[in-house]
């Protein structure tokens, strides 16, 4: 189980800020899981508008979060990386819950599981984690699509 810094993980994922979610990977074991890191702070640019009063990260955004640390897992578990030619999308998520709100200060911790993987569509059990406790999870879908 390998950890990753910050330029491991912008080779494996094509986002960058402020789209850019994953900050470091603690654990990965190809095919199987990986625990990743988003540090949230203040400075964030979603917080200016969600909300000003009473700043909270987007649930859409935590579910990105853990999209990108699955797409990290599924570039190690392929024993490749990103390119120019290809682009992994959502094409599912199913039974999202939201169990408590994340804002800064906050570090959550991404945890993702492989599923399955059938004619390149990956499903993952995902959990984001605060201080130990679920914030949110889902299952979520990707596929690997050919760019032209």
């Amino acid at each position: 189980m390998s950890s990753m810094n910050i330029h491991e993980v912008m080779a494996h994922l094509p986002h960058r800020y402020p789209f850019l979610l994953v900050d470091r990977v603690l654990e990965c074991e190809p095919g199987k899981t990986i625990v990743a890191v988003k540090n949230v702070t203040i400075n964030e640019p979603f917080f200016q508008g969600h909300f000003p009063h009473h700043p909270v990260m987007p649930g859409v955004l935590i579910m990105e979060a853990l999209a990108q640390a699955a797409g990290i897992l599924s570039f190690r578990t392929m024993g490749s990386m990103p390119d120019e030619n290809s682009v992994f999308y959502f094409v599912g998520i199913d039974n999202a819950r939201f169990k408590k709100p994340v804002t800064a200060g906050d570090q959550l911790h991404l945890h993702v599981e492989i599923l399955r993987n059938m004619r390149g569509i990956w499903k993952f059990k995902a959990e984001a984690k605060v201080d130990g406790e679920i914030v949110a999870e889902a299952e979520l879908m990707c596929a690997k699509r050919d760019i032209v």
